[in-house]
């Protein structure tokens, strides 16, 4: 269930991400073209139905999305990876999930949930670094509980521990990342990773 994408595009791009001398207004370009590349990813298999549409010569046999496209960023660094959802799927709808880490003890606590609709659509939940998976796992059972079935997870970043949790709590959700990175450190932070995605996006 673990996707990690291939693309030398991407490789490039996460070259620059990693590197801590690159300034926060590049990095949320950076971040930016990473994200369309993953969104195109996450949703090469979405489902389509048969339609019809007219041509300036004919009419032709097409294919439309069948379910609406539903993107929920776990607060705050995932709002970085909305963007490249709603410019490839004009008419997604975004949920917003807030949970925030305790840096001493890694758990996360939820302080704000603002949902659509999510029965019956395709839920993309992002976050840009997949550490514990304490949160994402959390997000996740919250997801469910409103509704949501057809889910997916994006990250940029993934550590094993993070994907293990995900595979244990909740095995149905396939994940897709850019990079799967070798593990976690003492606090909780992948390495190699490319530091604290939210500070970097935001210059904090």
């Amino acid at each position: 269930m673990l996707h990690v994408l291939r693309h030398p595009l991407a490789s490039h791009l996460m070259a620059s991400l990693r590197d801590h001398a690159t300034p926060p207004g590049e990095f949320r370009g950076l971040a930016h073209r990473l994200g369309l590349l993953l969104a195109m990813e996450a949703t090469r298999d979405l489902p389509t139905q048969a339609a019809t549409v007219t041509t300036p010569l004919e009419n032709t046999a097409a294919q439309r999305l069948a379910h609406p496209l539903v993107v929920v960023p776990i607060l705050r660094a995932g709002l970085g990876m909305v963007q490249p959802f709603i410019d490839l799927f004009p008419d997604v709808s975004v949920g917003y999930v807030g949970l925030e880490r305790d840096h001493a003890t890694a758990v996360a606590h939820s302080y704000y949930c603002k949902l659509p609709p999510l029965a019956g659509r395709t839920v993309v939940l992002v976050d840009p670094m997949l550490a514990t998976g304490g949160s994402a796992a959390q997000a996740l059972t919250l997801l469910k509980s409103h509704g949501a079935s057809a889910l997916r997870m994006v990250c940029v970043v993934s550590a094993p521990e993070g994907v293990a949790t995900l595979h244990t709590s909740h095995p149905d959700v396939p994940v897709f990342t850019a990079a799967h990175d070798r593990g976690l450190n003492e606090r909780k932070y992948i390495l190699p990773g490319l530091g604290d995605f939210g500070d970097r996006l935001y210059g904090t």
